[in-house]
């Protein structure tokens, strides 16, 4: 398979640093169809979106990955915020920077794919982007929700005032104390959002903390400009966003989301699904959780290439 292209577009203010993958030798025609694929909160773009890019290439489509801005090789600053309205426009972004390949993309033929937060974030972009004209996620979470009701595993989809109240604390004590340009201190001490090291998790934590660790802090997933360190001043960004209040409006664009059956953030996906409009499927993997949809492909891949192909180059 050949190696990427680096490349760079512009995001609002940002660059944002992407690496495009182009239909295998040999590879089916798919009529110039092209997929943008957007990492997890914390992940950069050489972990599973290309684990997903590259099997997407050999299927025949051209495939576009990207860091999200503030994060791996893009520009910004504060390094590793997350700010929900950033990462719509970086996938709506890289919408436009397709359509400019002449000759290679077809506007008319871009899907989009997104996984885990980004599987929200690109929900959001395909909301108000007709240009999109398919959507897949696998394994999605709303970070918005995750931050209002206390943690991506809580599936009772209530708000927890405590919760809010700690996020906004914990925010706006950030934000005074990075007010002062020499408090270094302050500056050092970007929280991680989960750990790496599965020795360090308690037994006691939820399992999606262990998974992350595995995942992370292992071969498959291990990156070194992916450290989970996110600033705290994402909090109050996030708390008053949500991905999948207007999931509807995708239709009548056609809409699948992948999630495993042992995921914790599988509730996300059936609570999308469900307020979606026709043409929509929920497809559930039997066994995997959240992180092992993140480099398993043997279900979720043929899954997704049958789904791009037929509504993207049929």
């Amino acid at each position: 398979m050949s190696t990427p292209t680096k490349v760079t577009f512009p995001s609002f203010m940002l660059t944002i640093s992407g690496e495009l993958y182009a239909p295998a030798p040999g590879s089916p025609n798919r009529k110039n169809a092209a997929i943008v694929i957007s990492h997890p909160m914390t992940g950069v773009k050489e972990q599973t979106s290309a684990t997903h890019a590259r099997a997407l290439s050999a299927a025949g489509f051209w495939a576009l990955t990207f860091d999200a801005g503030y994060q791996g090789e893009s520009s910004g600053e504060p390094r590793g915020l997350e700010d929900p309205h950033q990462r719509v426009e970086d996938n709506k972004a890289a919408v436009t920077y397709l359509t400019t390949l002449k000759g290679k993309v077809d506007p008319e033929r871009i899907g989009v794919l997104g996984i885990c937060a980004s599987g929200g974030y690109t929900s959001y972009a395909a909301q108000s982007d007709s240009r999109i004209k398919a959507l897949a996620t696998v394994s999605a979470a709303c970070v918005g929700r995750m931050t209002r009701n206390g943690g991506v595993y809580e599936s009772n989809n209530k708000e927890s005032p405590e919760a809010i109240q700690g996020a906004l604390k914990a925010a706006g004590e950030w934000r005074n104390a990075h007010a002062n340009p020499d408090n270094t201190k302050a500056k050092s001490e970007t929280p991680k959002m989960f750990s790496t090291d599965l020795s360090a998790v308690p037994k006691d934590a939820p399992s999606f903390f262990r998974s992350a660790a595995e995942y992370y802090g292992g071969e498959r997933g291990q990156h070194p400009r992916s450290d989970q360190r996110v600033p705290l001043s994402s909090y109050d960004l996030m708390v008053s966003y949500d991905s999948f209040t207007y999931q509807h409006l995708i239709a009548p664009r056609p809409l699948l989301m992948i999630a495993g059956s042992d995921a914790e953030t599988l509730h996300y996906s059936k609570d999308a699904v469900a307020t979606a409009r026709e043409p929509k499927e929920l497809f559930v993997v039997e066994g995997k959780n959240h992180f092992d949809l993140y480099d398993d492909l043997e279900q979720s891949g043929p899954k997704l290439v049958d789904f791009f192909s037929k509504v993207l180059s049929a």
